[in-house]
């Protein structure tokens, strides 16, 4: 059973209106609250935060969000990213193309910002889907 990540404010993960699926800022948070890509490295609290695995688990959990509407990554028809970091792009990017392809994927725009709501977390993704109620 996957376990059910919490919005940790007052906002739905997932707002329907019509066809079209809206998807919160969506962060590589887990249900107990860990962040997936940011491993402690020493104990210092050194931790290593990994651009690559935490673009994946932010894909995967849009992913498991849409589920919940019975929409699939492949219904998802815009993203915008917010980086931290712009030298993160290149491994964001790889990251992505695992998921998304430049002929059939959504529009995307990436945007840098100075923080998000942890300091463990480099990326965060929102999304918008279309997907037809009786589909």
């Amino acid at each position: 059973m996957i376990e059910k990540i919490t919005p940790r404010g007052a906002y739905p993960h997932t707002k329907r209106v019509g066809d079209f699926i809206f998807v919160s800022g969506t962060s590589s948070r887990r249900a107990d609250n860990t962040i997936e890509g940011a491993e402690k490295v020493d104990e210092m609290g050194t931790k290593r935060l990994d651009i690559k695995v935490q673009t994946r688990a932010v894909l995967r959990n849009i992913e498991r969000n849409l589920a919940k509407e019975g929409a699939t990554l492949k219904d998802v028809v815009d993203i915008t990213s917010f980086l931290v970091n712009m030298n993160d792009f290149a491994g964001y990017n790889e990251a992505y193309a695992e998921f998304f392809n430049a002929e059939t994927g959504p529009a995307r725009t990436t945007v840098a910002v100075h923080q998000l709501p942890h300091p463990d977390l480099v990326i965060e993704i929102k999304a918008t889907a279309y997907k037809k109620i009786n589909d």
